[in-house]
């Protein structure tokens, strides 16, 4: 399972590794099947990639901070800085596709 991380442990878990971080809301329909998506992506990756998820409901200054509008958006970091933003629904092939060409 994903771990959900909050403002006080973000910068501490968002480490040196190559981090997707998933913005989402419980509401958010196409942010549960993208939460799906990542469950299988983050068995398939787990010795290359770390995966995080932020309710910007409940870590509001995250969500101003990656100027967060709409979810469910996807921030890919390395070595803790943000290196490409993902926004909305993507199929499971185009989210590894685009995870593997950061590896």
């Amino acid at each position: 399972m994903i771990k959900q991380v909050y403002s006080l442990e973000f910068k501490e878990e968002v480490g040196n590794e190559l981090t997707v971080v998933d913005f989402f809301t419980d509401l958010c329909s196409p942010c549960q099947m993208l939460s799906a998506i990542l469950e299988e992506l983050e068995s398939e990756m787990q010795e290359k990639v770390k995966f995080l998820k932020v309710d910007i409901n409940k870590s509001v200054d995250l969500a101003n901070k990656f100027k967060i509008n709409s979810v469910p958006t996807l921030i890919i970091f390395e070595n803790g800085q943000p290196i490409d933003t993902l926004i909305g629904f993507l199929h499971k092939e185009k989210l590894k596709e685009k995870i593997e060409s950061y590896l």
